[in-house]
């Protein structure tokens, strides 16, 4: 029931994305929720955010920044970054992901998105088929509608965990069962 909103991967922060591996495997695009995922809500970019965006370019990423704030928002916090933005995007629409692609000539498949919410960021990513990420939120004090939508991601982020769970206890089974019924005869 939950499986739409569940991520592909989770990770405590954006900074510690393996961006080279994903580059090896052929991923040239890579979107990016500001607020809670790069900085802290209503902040600038700061030196972290700026070095990582610099040592995307310099790996060969072209990146998008994709928010549903306002365009000043957006604007003020790419002053320093310098990359394609998309601003009042609407996620979970798939309208601002797919033009965020098409200004960095990216296709899903070559296309990573990381963000910090489940029900806009993780599910407009996967409606539309892009490898995801999410973070743990940088800040924990959020705004009142956020801390509710954090609530509801708790319920699914434990369904999550339950079957990541049972697919590792069911890999481990699978991979002793081969071991012992299909080992060479000695």
């Amino acid at each position: 029931m939950f499986e739409r909103f569940f991520p592909d991967t989770t990770v405590s922060s954006t900074y510690a994305i393996d961006y080279e591996k994903l580059y090896q495997e052929g991923y040239r695009g890579v979107l990016f929720d500001i607020d809670n995922t790069l900085v802290e809500h209503g902040k600038e970019a700061t030196e972290q955010a700026k070095k990582l965006f610099s040592r995307l370019r310099s790996i060969g990423f072209e990146c998008c920044l994709i928010s549903n704030n306002k365009k000043k928002r957006v604007h003020s916090f790419n002053e320093k970054i310098g990359v394609h933005t998309v601003f009042n995007a609407h996620k979970p629409a798939k309208k601002g992901y797919y033009y965020a692609m098409e200004l960095m000539d990216t296709r899903p498949e070559n296309t990573v998105f990381v963000g910090d919410q489940l029900f806009t960021d993780i599910f407009g990513a996967k409606r539309i088929g892009l490898k995801n990420f999410l973070v743990k939120p940088i800040n924990e004090k959020e705004e009142f509608q956020i801390v509710l939508k954090r609530k509801l991601e708790s319920i699914v982020l434990k369904e999550y965990r339950i079957k990541k769970r049972e697919e590792k206890k069911k890999r481990r089974w699978e991979k002793r069962w081969k071991k012992d019924y299909f080992s060479p005869l000695k």
